[in-house]
């Protein structure tokens, strides 16, 4: 098995950027996250060199992770952030994002987030339906602003990806479909209120292959030389996100790579159209920034064996959702040396929670021991953001691992957290 960047083994210990995992865990308990900044550095870079000279912004998407230290430490490397809420727009800005370079996407924008994101002058809100044109535009005239606007535009681009992170098809809820694209560009441009400046469409996440992708962006730049003959001259293109990355044996698509190929296929676009000027280029990357950066440490509680071998940790569905929902794989691995009495088998993972779906692994060889510290690797996207509360029990603390130093980045909630609120009947 080949371990994600900045994780190493010294002897039988699991190491993150020279910290010993089982330090963490004896430090601040389990189960708790744990991310690395430099692996988040690494990824986002990744995307900077891919882009090179061509004028771009990498807007990270917000809801792969939302922890304030993450988005402070992308922020500081001048990244762009890609929200679907009021609420994730609130973190970006606590966390030193600048709102001039948040794009709001999602399909149910409400009209208090509508007038948040305008209050905040951002820099474009990316719509998803007709409705939606109206309902920004109405936001917009009764705060006496002109809202800048991108359509996403549902390409019907199969992605090749599992069916619930699929959004690019015709019978997907997301964007607009490419049949009514010129037509709602019209409508949008009549609006005084709103000013067209992009083009945007996000066909789905954890895609290995690129040619989708290059097939959608392909499909943008015919609507994009469609509008100009309409007289609607739009100054970027966003290609969304939803590169994959490795849970288990997958070849992910090299990213700076990835990007060098979208620029030079936009720059020969232009070449043929005999345009001097560079329409800049929006990304928005999640996974492929935060999901390798993350471990999510357990400790075995119970082992059980029968017919069926079950290994009890203190993690469970509530922490990491995507293999009881996805059917998702996910590397786990022992922090150091078993303990004492350790017995190898084949086991499954399970957690504590009341439900036969709660399950983190399906037939793992591993060699433990009640009290063993175990890793989950690559719960940096879409584990924490989707952890809950079920059966009352308090979501994870969140560590961040910064070159040998470590950082307590969200505490491990308490039960008076959980019942902060709630109240009895007053007889």
């Amino acid at each position: 098995m080949t371990l994600p960047a900045f994780f190493a083994r010294e002897g039988r210990e699991l190491m993150l950027e020279g910290v010993a995992l089982n330090e963490i865990v004896a430090r601040f308990g389990s189960p708790t996250y744990v991310y690395s900044r430099a692996a988040i550095t690494a990824a986002f870079a990744a995307y900077r060199d891919g882009l090179g000279n061509y004028p771009g912004l990498i807007c990270y998407a917000v809801k792969a992770n939302s922890n304030l230290a993450v988005l402070d430490c992308l922020a500081r490397l001048g990244a762009g952030f890609d929200i679907v809420s009021g609420g994730e727009l609130q973190r970006v800005l606590r966390a030193g994002g600048l709102a001039k370079r948040v794009i709001f996407s999602g399909v149910g924008k409400t009209d208090a987030e509508i007038e948040a994101a305008l209050g905040a002058n951002i820099r474009c809100f990316n719509i998803e339906s007709e409705a939606e044109i109206e309902k920004i535009a109405a936001a917009a005239r009764r705060l006496g602003v002109v809202a800048p606007v991108s359509l996403r535009i549902n390409p019907d681009v199969d992605p090749l990806t599992h069916p619930y992170i699929a959004t690019g098809m015709k019978e997907s809820k997301f964007g607009i479909a490419h049949a009514d694209a010129i037509a709602l560009y019209r409508k949008a441009k009549a609006f005084e209120e709103l000013e067209v400046v992009g083009i945007d469409c996000h066909i789905g996440s954890q895609m290995l292959d690129e040619e989708p992708l290059i097939e959608s962006l392909d499909r943008l730049l015919d609507l994009v030389d469609s509008l100009a003959a309409e007289g609607i001259a739009l100054s970027h293109i966003d290609l969304g996100g939803g590169l994959g990355v490795r849970y288990r044996d997958e070849q992910s698509v090299a990213i700076s790579e990835f990007v060098a190929t979208v620029t030079k296929r936009i720059a020969r676009w232009q070449a043929l159209r005999r345009d001097t000027s560079a329409i800049e280029l929006l990304l928005e990357p999640g996974r492929s920034i935060v999901a390798n950066a993350g471990v999510l440490l357990t400790q075995v509680e119970y082992l059980k064996c029968g017919s069926k071998n079950f290994a009890v940790v203190d993690a469970a569905m509530n922490d990491l959702l995507r293999p009881a929902l996805y059917d998702a794989w996910h590397d786990i691995v022992p922090l150091g040396a078993p303990g004492h009495g350790a017995q190898k088998r084949v086991w499954d993972v399970v957690g504590p929670v009341c439900e036969s779906g709660d399950w983190l692994a399906h037939d793992r060889e591993l060699e433990i021991a009640p009290g063993d510290a175990l890793g989950i690797l690559s719960a940096g996207a879409y584990a924490m953001v989707m952890a809950s509360n079920y059966n009352s029990r308090g979501r994870a603390a969140e560590v961040m691992v910064d070159g040998g130093n470590c950082y307590l980045v969200r505490a491990r909630e308490t039960i008076d957290d959980l019942l902060l609120g709630e109240a009895r009947l007053p007889m």
